[in-house]
Order: structure tokens, then C-alpha cells, then sequence
């Protein structure tokens, strides 16, 4: 007998208190070893239109919801008891007789409200004297018949009320509908296609397909269920959606990349590809990677959500950040830590350097520009590598002549640091790949990236060399509008060549419609790399709604703390806890701005206060974004820094591109706040 669970039994234990989860872990324990359910007190649920509803006593109030056939046992729900059967009672669980896929599927006589009504006689308010007068919302699936609703994914007595919804009723309806149907519906609200999904090969177990895999898992043994139920962790993290899937199963001939909006799961792709291929084979070692220490401490605890630490599979994959990994391998092959030049160092060698050439008409910005996004970047050691290579998004051309006075300077930069042993972290990536390159075994049989759009030239040389050129050697996960830390540039001069296999993701789960179209349109609708690939942001749909972010344009510092306070005494009172509240500002000593103004607050110590920078891979329930004044978005101090013209555009797109992430941070509420005058960018969250 198979023994399922289902998200909506995880979502439901993730409500309970600490002592009835640990009662309800036990139950579910001795279900899975005795699905008889012995000593369980099961009972069936006789006012539920499904015949197969069991209610299994915990304790003396908890009761959880299983639907037991002679094939499977699935865990469906846990809650209190009448809360319990109130649910049972207006669901039933059944295979799709158009998809196949199994559903839980809402029974609609017994949905006490849902928009719109079962009929179409809506009853309209007299308006008040002299008010406009209201017109009725044209219905927006009137014009699609039983079988292109049946073809999505639409239960059978949903199918009336999906073609009688309007704009306003539309997301009411949408949550008592199954995922696929209702994000086929989203899609054609956006774009007015109706995307049926590609034809499932007949199985002979509902369970496996596709779209009931996205809300119910297989568990395998008592180690897998003990893992499925430790950890706190986004349903999605688990159940993934179809798109996701194929791409986690996919094999690939060369490098790939997955791409998408913040939100749509390009990292739970990458987390349960590393994860299937060290599971695939047992000899192989896998490194998933991320940009910084904290995504990569997050990227393990995820991991162990999936794996189990005692099944073998934890052990063989090693994760680290992007200069972690590389300064375990530079241990190794020398036996010491490098010791790297801080910026400080830098322009002073820079200073020097320039001095003793009598380099003239070159300002002190530009040489450190030109050394860290070229020279460094690059790792030039030569005179004939520095005349032929292409300076990307670098608009201060440089003639022969102009190269060889600089040349000089930055060798003589070059030859300091090694003097003093300096190096730099671009050094320490370029030194290995170059290893690596002419070894035949390598340390990984894969490697997956995330956040690999802050990739450096150098980095993404070393993960090149670094994975093994074969079959689903090299994976990279990433979103181009949340590039933030490096300047654009071509992967495939590097070898890491992703046309025609690169694939971008559209379903958002961590943000709210109004937040993510309020945020995207801080970015262009399409964003096109360096080889040309293309992320379109048109058709993303998110699957939940909610209310629109607020703007705020206070007079003062004082004014602007009040206002956030009264804003965040408001969400802990409609039950949002303080740890699901984030705080961000444009810089480290912003923070202090933040932190005062929810000083005293209860529960002040378990909020987020951070840096813009520090926001990737974070998710909140509420943010709030600060201190969004003139000057500071974008940051004065880094548009009087722009060595050039290209230098400053991508000035302003990175500092667009920090706000975007700071937003996508908030799932259900968003506020922005500044003192007047705003920066110029707030104008796009009020057009």
C-alpha cells in the first residue's frame, strides 16, 4: 500500500501548537507502520460526499483526516475536531476524468462563499445621488466551453462558476480550485491564451502524475516521513509544480541554466536537482553553491529537508558560497589561506603605481575601475592580453596608445601585490581554474549554481573547469533582473555556452500579484544577456492575491518612524508574527533608521533590519522598505563614483535591481517608505 501526504496536511500541522505537532507526528508514525490504523480509533466520516475519509484520533481534540483506499493511504489534514471534519466534509479526493491527475477537489454545494455565485443574478445598489453610476464586470472565461475549462485541470462542478467570474470575484474563486486550473486561468486573464498542458503518458497510478505530485508525495520509509515532517518549510519547497519538475529530471548535454522571476523556485529546482543526482548515483559528489555564506547555510537546511542526513545521499553533497568553496581549494593546494588585498590596498597600490609612471589624465576612479572590471576581472597578466580584450558595458574607449600608458601602471600593481604576497579573490579563482583545467578527474561529478547571476568572469571560469565535461556536469540557476554585484558579460566567451538550454520558469509562489507587478516594473519587460538569451517578464502570474503595496512620502525622519510603527503594530495585530516581518534600507548605516522606528515594539528582536544587499534569498509575510529618499536610490555616493558613461546606466539599473529584490522579498504585504523628496524610482509603484 502506497502511504501519501499531501500539502494541505502540512500546511494544516504547521498551525498547531509545538506539543499537538509532536502528538501528530506519533499518529502519523503508527499509521505508516500499521495502516489499519489499529489503536488509532478510526472512524469514517459519514457526511462526506467521499466514502474513503477516515478521522484517526490524536488526542482529545486533534483529529487527522486520512483518505484510505485498498492501494494507498494518504495523510490529507489535521486540526481541531470540528475543524477537522468541517474540512472532510466538503472535499473529496478523486483522479481528474479529463487530466488523470488526482484532486482535491472543494465540494461547491458545500462551499458556504465563493465569488461569484452559483447564478449570474448579481444585485447592485441603488447609487447615491449624483454618484457614477456602477457597471456591471463583463465575466472573464464566458467565451471558454466544458472542454477547454475540462482540458486545465477544472473540476466538473466548478466549471459554471469559473465561466460566470469577474475581475473582482476572480481570485475569490481561484483558491477552491486545483493549482493547474487555476494557474491556467491566471494565464489566460494575462495573455488570453489558454495554455492546456502537454499530454500525460496513461499511468496506472493517479498518484504519479505530474500535477498530483505538485500536492502529494510518496513517502518511501519511517527515515523519509521523519525528514518530510522536521523541518518548517514552504509547501512548494516540497510539492513541485510540473515546469519545475521536468527541469530537476531533466538530463542535459551541456551547461543549463534555469531562469525566472524572483519567486518562481529557480533555487528549489536547483536544491532538488543536486539532490536527485547524488541520489541517482551512489558514487557520485555533488557541490551546490550559492553567491554568500548565508544562502549556502540555507541551501543545507533545505537539503535536509529532502534528504535524509542517515541515507547517504547529505554526505556526498558539499555546500558552500562561491569564495568558500574556492578557499577550501586553495587550502589544499597550498596549504595556506589566501591573503587578499582589501580596497584599501588596492588604491594605495594604484596611487603608487600611478606616481612612479607619471601616468597623467586618468582620474583615481577610473583606474580602479578599469583594474577591478577588467584587469582583475579578466585576470590580464600581459601587455597583448590587455590590447585585445573587450571591455563589456565599458563606454571609455581605449585606443592602442591609451592601453600601453596604462599597462605599466596596473603590472607594477600586479608585481606589488605579489612582492608583498597579495592576491585578490579573482586571482584565487582564475590560479585554480587554470589547475583544474588539465586535470582529468575532477573534485565533483556536478555542480549546481545558484544566484548565478553574480557570477564574476573569474568564478564562473573556475565552476567551469571545476565541473566534469559531461552529461549534467554544470547546472546555473539564476534571475538577470536581480543582478546586483557584477557587470554584465558573456558566458559563452567562457565556455559555459546555455542557448538552447536555458529555461525560464513563470509560476511566482512567494509573492503576491499586486507586489510582483508592482515590483516588475521597476525592470524592463525583457531583459536580454550578453549572448543574446532573452528573459521575458511577460506571462509571469502569481497564484495568490492580495493588497496593493503602500507608498509613503513623509516630511521627516520622525514622521517616516511613526508611520512605519503604526504600520507594523498593525500587521503583528492581525497576527503576523514579528520573525515573518522584514525591515530593509539602502545601506549598513541606514539600519540604525530602521531599527528606531520599532524600538519597544513586542517581539522587536525577532524583525529583520538589513541592508538592501543582504536581502537575496530571504522571505517575509511583510516588508517594509525605508529611508527611499532622494540620494539615496540610487546612492549618491556610487553615481559620483561612475568611472563612465556605461559605468553609471549600469549604476542605475543595479540600484533598480536592489529595490526589485528587496520587494520580491514580501509575500503578502508591502509598504515603501522615504522622506520627501522620494527617489525617483517610487514613481513606478503609484503609475
Amino acid at each position: 500500500m502506497n502511504f501519501l501526504i499531501a500539502d494541505t496536511f502540512t500546511a494544516s500541522f504547521n498551525r498547531l501548537s509545538g506539543l499537538d505537532q509532536k502528538a501528530v507526528k506519533a499518529s502519523v508514525f503508527d499509521l505508516q507502520m500499521d495502516p489499519a490504523g489499529n489503536g488509532l480509533q478510526l472512524h469514517r466520516i459519514d457526511k462526506s460526499k467521499d466514502p474513503n475519509f477516515w478521522s484517526a484520533r490524536v488526542n482529545r481534540d486533534i483529529r487527522l483526516i486520512v483518505h484510505k483506499t485498498s492501494e494507498s493511504l494518504l495523510v490529507a489534514y489535521v486540526g481541531h475536531h470540528d475543524d477537522a471534519y468541517a474540512w472532510a466534509e466538503r472535499r473529496r479526493i478523486e483522479a481528474h476524468p479529463r487530466t488523470g491527475a488526482v484532486q482535491i477537489v472543494e465540494v461547491r454545494e458545500r462551499v458556504e462563499e465563493v465569488a461569484p455565485p452559483a447564478t449570474l443574478d448579481f444585485v447592485f445598489p441603488e447609487p447615491a445621488k449624483g454618484a457614477e453610476k456602477v457597471t456591471a464586470q463583463p465575466a472573464l472565461f464566458a467565451s471558454l466551453d466544458d472542454d477547454a475549462l475540462l482540458s486545465i485541470g477544472v473540476p466538473a462542478d466548478w466549471l459554471a462558476d469559473v465561466r460566470a467570474a469577474t475581475e473582482d470575484g476572480f481570485f475569490a474563486l481561484t483558491s477552491h480550485l486545483p493549482a493547474e486550473a487555476s494557474e491556467a486561468l491566471l494565464e489566460y486573464a494575462a495573455t488570453g491564451r489558454l495554455i492546456a498542458p502537454a499530454p500525460v503518458p496513461a499511468v496506472v497510478d493517479p498518484f504519479t502524475h505530474p500535477d498530483a505530485l505538485r500536492r502529494i508525495r510518496i513517502i518511501a520509509d519511517q527515515e523519509e516521513l521523519e525528514q518530510a515532517l522536521a523541518f518548517p518549510w514552504e509547501k512548494w519547497g516540497v510539492f513541485l509544480h510540473p515546469s519545475q519538475r521536468t527541469l530537476v529530471e531533466r538530463s542535459f548535454s551541456g551547461p543549463a541554466r534555469v531562469a525566472g522571476s524572483a519567486g518562481t523556485g529557480k533555487t528549489i529546482v536547483a536544491i532538488h536537482r543536486a539532490v536527485r543526482l547524488a541520489r541517482e548515483n551512489p558514487n557520485a559528489k555533488v557541490l551546490l553553491t550559492s553567491f554568500s555564506e548565508p544562502l549556502a547555510a540555507e541551501l543545507a537546511k533545505k537539503v535536509l529537508v529532502l534528504a535524509p542526513e542517515t541515507g547517504g545521499v547529505v554526505p556526498r553533497i558539499t555546500m558552500a558560497s562561491f569564495q568558500g568553496i574556492v578557499e577550501q581549494m586553495f587550502q589544499l593546494e597550498h596549504g595556506v589561506r589566501p591573503r587578499i588585498a582589501s580596497d584599501a590596498v588596492l588604491r594605495e597600490r594604484l596611487r603608487a603605481a600611478t606616481a612612479s609612471a607619471g601616468l597623467k589624465g586618468f582620474s583615481e576612479r577610473f583606474l580602479l575601475s578599469e583594474w577591478t572590471n577588467v584587469i582583475d576581472a579578466w585576470g590580464l597578466t600581459s601587455f597583448d592580453d590587455y590590447s585585445t580584450v573587450q571591455r563589456m558595458g565599458r563606454k571609455s574607449r581605449l585606443g592602442p596608445n591609451q592601453r600601453a600608458r596604462l599597462w605599466p601602471v596596473f603590472q607594477a600593481v600586479r608585481d606589488a601585490l605579489t612582492a608583498e604576497r597579495y592576491t585578490t579573490w579573482a586571482d584565487v579563482f582564475t590560479g585554480l581554474s587554470d589547475a583544474l583545467a588539465t586535470r582529468e578527474n575532477k573534485p565533483f561529478d556536478h555542480v549546481v549554481i545558484d544566484e548565478a547571476q553574480d557570477l564574476a568572469p573569474a568564478e564562473l571560469r573556475f565552476f567551469a573547469a571545476l565541473a566534469p565535461k559531461k552529461p549534467d556536469g554544470l547546472f546555473l540557476s539564476g534571475d538577470v533582473g536581480q543582478r546586483i554585484f557584477q557587470h554584465p558579460f558573456s558566458w559563452a566567451s567562457l565556455g559555459v555556452d546555455v542557448r538552447g538550454r536555458s529555461h525560464t520558469l513563470k509560476v511566482c509562489y512567494r509573492t503576491s500579484q499586486q507586489i510582483r507587478r508592482a515590483a516588475d516594473r521597476l525592470l524592463p519587460t525583457v531583459l536580454r544577456d550578453t549572448d543574446g538569451l532573452e528573459d521575458e517578464r511577460r506571462g509571469i502570474i502569481s497564484v495568490f492575491d492580495g493588497p496593493a503595496p503602500e507608498v509613503q512620502s513623509l516630511a521627516d525622519v520622525a514622521a517616516e518612524a511613526a508611520a512605519v510603527r503604526q504600520t507594523v503594530e498593525t500587521w503583528l495585530a492581525d497576527g503576523i508574527a514579528s520573525h515573518e516581518i522584514g525591515l530593509f534600507v539602502r545601506t549598513p548605516h541606514l539600519v540604525t533608521r530602521a531599527r528606531a522606528a520599532i524600538a519597544g515594539l513586542t517581539g522587536e528582536g525577532g524583525m529583520t533590519t538589513a541592508p538592501m544587499s543582504l536581502a537575496k534569498g530571504l522571505e517575509f509575510r511583510a516588508v517594509v522598505v525605508m529611508a527611499c529618499d532622494e540620494g539615496v536610490l540610487p546612492l549618491d555616493e556610487r553615481v559620483a563614483d561612475a568611472a563612465d558613461e556605461a559605468e553609471l546606466d549600469d549604476i542605475y539599473e543595479t540600484e533598480r535591481r536592489l529595490l526589485y529584490v528587496a520587494c520580491t522579498r514580501a509575500r503578502e504585504h508591502l509598504l515603501l517608505t522615504g522622506v520627501t523628496p522620494t527617489s525617483e524610482y517610487l514613481a513606478d509603484f503609484i503609475s
